[in-house]
């Protein structure tokens, strides 16, 4: 990494204080920060509902239009695996067995990617570094959107508000037919430089990339001939990227979160804060949003706890409201997904003028 971004933790009152609270919490219920029944009762859902679409998406011959149907429903169980299993699993909250916890963050090459990529850019860079432009992969989406101040303003951003429409339901196949392929070619996401990938890495790559075509184009254009084929696959893409666009966008870029650039070398405020301010938790009250983006509506608990399952957010919450308060840290929230939605719109259109 060409340049390191610091934050000022000398001292870290406001996370110590939290972090005893969310202690005691565990102890006093004597249960543990890894996923419980809820999680696991989901995952045995989603993985059979999953390979079950896949089969009725390729074998159904009534009518194309089913077979677009089912190619939508696997979109959507694709994200639901990654919010609710995936992303438990890559950051070892799934389960207290390593190797479970593996296997889970693996689901991601289910739909083409590459979980020892993602980790990193996740993980590391995100969690990291949340909202720090040329450091968060996630913001930087330029030149096509401009998500913070900090980016350059350039004339078409005056219509992003209206254009995302188009453009964010692409992302998962740019993604992982483009950006993949880039990094595992340049070493690189940004400025961060990966660490030498072992034998092992290499092939699951390899056998992923080229699995996944055969899977999701070659044998439905086989089956159900080239157009239906094809739109099954751009249905089923679009479907996720939309979902994943969206849910990670309100969690960052909407109104109110905070941005920093890398070139400020160092954040004037200890990492807990700043992940408190770039963060926005929306619909926290709706069990039903809840259960479907895996817990990431509580995403201010999310960054400061990435370690525990999801399944415990709702509780978390009201730690961190409590301990907001008391250190006067600015706590973002948007009671519901439409209000966060428009939220995000509005951030957009802002973006755009100036």
């Amino acid at each position: 990494m060409k340049q390191k971004v610091t934050f000022n933790n000398s001292t870290t009152p406001f996370m110590d204080n939290l972090n005893e609270k969310v202690n005691k919490y565990f102890k006093d219920r004597n249960i543990k920060r890894t996923g419980n029944w809820k999680l696991y009762t989901k995952s045995l859902i989603l993985f059979p509902a999953h390979i079950g679409l896949y089969i009725l998406m390729i074998s159904l011959h009534l009518n194309p239009i089913y077979n677009v149907l089912a190619a939508i429903l696997l979109g959507i169980s694709s994200a639901l695996i990654g919010f609710n299993v995936m992303h438990d699993g890559s950051h070892g909250g799934y389960s207290k067995n390593k190797i479970l916890n593996s296997l889970m963050a693996y689901s991601a090459n289910l739909i083409g990617a590459e979980a020892h990529f993602w980790r990193t850019k996740h993980n590391v860079l995100h969690h990291t570094y949340t909202n720090v432009v040329g450091m968060d992969d996630d913001i930087d989406k330029h030149p096509l959107f401009r998500f913070c101040e900090q980016q350059e303003h350039k004339p078409m951003h005056r219509f992003q508000y209206i254009y995302w429409i188009f453009l964010y339901p692409l992302s998962s196949i740019g993604w992982l037919y483009y950006g993949d392929f880039k990094t595992y070619f340049t070493g690189k996401i940004l400025d961060y430089s990966f660490p030498k990938m072992s034998t092992q890495e290499h092939i699951i790559f390899w056998i992923t990339k080229l699995i996944n075509p055969v899977l999701f184009i070659i044998i439905p254009i086989y089956s159900l001939g080239i157009v239906p084929g094809l739109l099954c696959f751009l249905s089923m893409h679009f479907v996720l990227s939309y979902i994943l666009n969206i849910v990670f966008q309100l969690a960052h870029v909407v109104e109110g979160t905070s941005f920093a650039r890398k070139q400020d070398g160092k954040i004037q405020k200890e990492w807990a804060i700043h992940q408190v301010e770039t963060t926005a938790d929306f619909a926290t009250k709706s069990k039903l949003v809840s259960w479907f983006v895996g817990g990431l509506n509580f995403q201010v608990e999310h960054h400061l706890f990435p370690k525990i399952s999801h399944v415990h957010y709702p509780a978390i919450n009201k730690f961190v409201r409590e301990t907001c308060k008391q250190f006067n840290v600015k706590y973002i929230e948007n009671p519901t997904f439409i209000g966060a939605f428009w939220s995000h719109i509005r951030y957009l259109k802002q973006l755009g003028v100036n």
